[in-house]
């Protein structure tokens, strides 16, 4: 394992992909401000929040909306030589 520090921002219309990590991801909400879900619903992501993504679940799939951008303190525990996050599989039906 190894542990993966980083802060990142997130402007206006810019995207949160859906993705996983091979690992844990915990985030802190330095700076808030509103998100678009993919069924158009805008939310707020307010200053102070903090959450756990666990290992291999689907997350993201954002749009930063208003004026303000997102800023992010996010902490990864993920298997050492794998990437940080990859796209989340996508779910077929048969």
């Amino acid at each position: 394992m190894e542990v993966i520090t980083s802060i990142s921002e997130i402007k206006p219309g810019d995207t949160s992909t859906l993705h996983i990590h091979h690992g844990e991801e915990s985030f802190y909400v330095l700076e808030g401000g509103t998100i678009e879900l993919p069924d158009g619903k805008q939310v707020p992501f307010p200053t102070g929040i903090a959450a756990v993504n666990i290992r291999d679940t689907p997350h993201g799939s954002f749009k930063v909306v208003g004026d303000k951008a997102v800023k992010l303190l996010t902490v990864h525990i993920v298997d050492k030589g794998k990437p940080l996050y990859d796209p989340a599989p996508q779910v077929g039906y048969a």
